[in-house]
């Protein structure tokens, strides 16, 4: 069976997009197998096949141009924070030295583990750190994950559609 979690092995669009059709080529091996080559079969799942792999593809790159934007935010977070660290820093100092009050550098303590976060996760590899334990949850966790009353089915939706439609019926 094919993974398509991204892994550092399968993170590139290219190697998706060959995973992609290997899964189709089998499915449609395995169709022309149960059906004669010149049935409609084939040609549906041809169509289905291309249909499938564009939508990925889109997911895969929207995915990506949302990660770009979420880290691209942060590194724009980073420069007005560490301005703002950088003056408070300074300035905390320079109240603690004139008053003689080492509380004064207390609050630069909290201000810098958020410069630090925003720093990993800006430039560097808090993000990689993240996907790995996504997977290893993914792997090992999976009853975690598990939905309250189970996978949502086409009955539930429809029961819960007709239950909807006589409530507003009854009003």
């Amino acid at each position: 069976m094919l993974d398509f979690r991204p892994t550092s092995k399968q993170h590139s669009p290219t190697t998706q997009r060959k995973q992609v059709k290997n899964l189709f080529t089998l499915l449609a091996q395995s169709c022309l197998l149960r059906h004669h080559p010149f049935e409609a079969c084939s040609r549906s799942s041809l169509h289905l096949q291309s249909q499938l792999e564009r939508q990925l593809i889109m997911q895969s790159e929207m995915r990506e141009r949302q990660m770009a934007m979420q880290i691209a935010w942060s590194r724009e977070f980073l420069k007005y924070f560490g301005t703002f660290f950088g003056l408070a820093a300074i300035s905390l100092t320079a109240g603690a030295i004139k008053k003689k009050k080492p509380a004064f550098l207390v609050p630069i303590v909290p201000l810098s583990f958020i410069l630090t976060y925003q720093y990993d996760l800006g430039y560097g590899t808090l993000l990689e750190r993240m996907k790995g334990e996504a997977e290893d949850i993914l792997e090992t966790e999976k009853s975690k994950l598990q939905l309250p009353r189970g996978m949502i089915t086409f009955e539930s939706i429809e029961k819960a559609r007709k239950e909807q439609s006589k409530f507003f019926i009854d009003k």
